[in-house]
């Protein structure tokens, strides 16, 4: 989305857009990570010696190196990106004004999202072993961390556009001043988007996961390509259930953290009390 121009930023149809195109972005980064095998080794520390003195893994320090670059060029200026790692540099670039949408805060969810990553996603999607990839598997997990984090991250811009919709405000305030945290989670919580959302996931994750003939066709049973079939770019179940049990509840723990910041310094309008 482009954050300089904010023009229904905070529409939920808007919102509901940019996260349908990351699911296209989530699912390509991993079928690119499954080309690899799992190639543990990058993933512990003090494998390598680094030339800044770091003790991390390699994937640490790859993302650290990237992630300077990204920063030298204003990438985490702006309100929807988030880094990993730190200390990172100032901007080479000239810095961007980017009209006000989110309630300042300090949530950052990157930490649990590398956690879960590399122990529940990264072994359900590539092969055991070591195929000596290491700098290709860094590149496709930076990949993947990165779309992760921008999605889950965007429930500060979905917990915005619901607080300051005037038929709810009223609630979500009176719940915020008792961090009611329960009350604030199912009230934010839409099952009938999450299970169309869920139903979408699956049936994207189904054709991209296949190959695609010459004629536009998707490889059918016949041809030896089904659900579940080892000759998949990438399972379809393990696509809808890192959605269900990962993104989607993150998300939302994003969302319930930003509005119970919401309210901090903020004026209540007199009609809302």
């Amino acid at each position: 989305m482009n954050l300089l121009n904010n023009k229904d930023a905070l529409s939920l149809a808007k919102l509901r857009d940019v996260l349908i195109r990351l699911e296209d972005t989530i699912i390509f980064a991993l079928i690119e990570r499954a080309q690899f095998a799992l190639n543990n080794c990058t993933y512990q520390p003090g494998v390598y010696k680094y030339d800044n003195g770091s003790q991390g893994s390699f994937l640490e320090y790859f993302l650290h190196e990237m992630e300077k670059v990204h920063a030298r060029v204003r990438r985490y200026t702006s309100p929807d990106e988030y880094p990993f790692t730190s200390p990172l540099p100032e901007p080479m670039l000239p810095t961007l004004d980017f009209p006000p949408t989110l309630h300042p805060n300090n949530i950052n969810v990157n930490k649990d999202i590398m956690e879960r990553y590399l122990q529940d996603i990264v072994p359900k999607i590539c092969t055991p072993g070591d195929d000596l990839n290491y700098g290709s598997s860094a590149t496709r997990d930076t990949e993947c961390l990165q779309a992760l984090s921008k999605r889950i991250h965007y429930g500060k811009f979905i917990a915005e556009s619901k607080f300051m919709d005037p038929t709810q405000q009223k609630t979500y305030i009176r719940l915020i001043q008792n961090k009611d945290r329960d009350a604030i989670m199912e009230l934010l919580t839409n099952r009938t988007v999450e299970a169309a959302l869920l139903r979408r996931l699956r049936r994207k994750a189904l054709i991209y996961g296949s190959d695609i003939t010459e004629t536009g066709e998707v490889v059918t049973k016949e041809e030896g390509v089904v659900e579940g079939s080892p000759s998949r770019k990438i399972q379809a179940d393990v696509v809808v259930d890192l959605y269900e049990r990962f993104v989607i509840p993150l998300t939302k723990e994003v969302e319930v953290d930003y509005l119970l910041q919401r309210l901090d310094g903020w004026q209540i309008p007199e009609d809302t009390n």
